[in-house]
């Protein structure tokens, strides 16, 4: 990694820096870094090689968390007081048979009566609950249009990753708390166990290069 960072830490670069990090920094090398200090309390100052990086430390604890929830929580639902008919397409209907096990992890809830005529054979039993959002039909549309592309995957509607992230800050470590080197360490830790450790769920950067130290020299 060393001598291959050019970008700035500006707004204007975020791009760039996001992509050389990308390019240079594998998952593995997270847990090698030296821990140097806590800056500011709220940045962790960290060396690889000749490089020093930036770790924000709220940010990467945020993705960590938001990842952790898209990837395990289980939604409680609602039920219905009486099942509401979907009108869906044919093609639609067998998107939401085939997946019915991740709309029960996003809350959503089917009947589905195999004996009645196609876009008559699927109606909505329950629906998530959480204080403060809900939830609808919309959210199921959502779903199929993106289980269609992804059959299979564990995807989220937008206002479900949306109220994750909110989750995901309130219970993450926060800028003006003092860490000790095991909770940093456990920061960096996380940041190579995570899918894209590159941004808080807000777009919020959570590392970037400082300084390469063959340049004072």
């Amino acid at each position: 990694v060393q001598g291959r960072f050019k970008a700035k830490i500006r707004p204007d670069q975020s791009s760039a820096a996001e992509e050389e990090l990308r390019r240079e920094i594998s998952k593995d090398m997270f847990q090698r870094m030296d821990i140097i200090g806590q800056f500011n309390l709220g940045f962790i100052i960290t060396k690889l090689g000749r490089d020093l990086f930036i770790v924000d430390q709220h940010a990467t604890d945020e993705k960590y968390n938001f990842e952790r929830l898209q990837r395990e929580t289980v939604l409680k639902h609602q039920t219905m007081i009486a099942p509401k008919p979907l009108e869906l397409t044919a093609i639609n209907e067998m998107v939401v048979m085939d997946n019915l096990n991740i709309f029960k992890m996003n809350g959503f809830h089917f009947h589905i009566n195999e004996n009645a005529p196609p876009m008559k054979r699927v109606s909505l039993i329950g629906h998530p609950v959480s204080k403060n959002w809900t939830f609808g039909v919309e959210d199921v549309n959502e779903l199929i249009f993106m289980l269609s592309d992804s059959p299979g995957e564990l995807v989220r509607p937008s206002r479900v990753s949306a109220m994750f992230a909110s989750r995901a800050c309130r219970s993450s470590v926060m800028i003006g708390t003092a860490l000790n080197q095991a909770e940093m360490k456990r920061l960096l830790i996380h940041m190579g166990q995570t899918k894209q450790p590159w941004n808080c769920p807000h777009g919020r950067p959570t590392l970037r290069h400082l300084l390469d130290l063959s340049r004072l020299l």
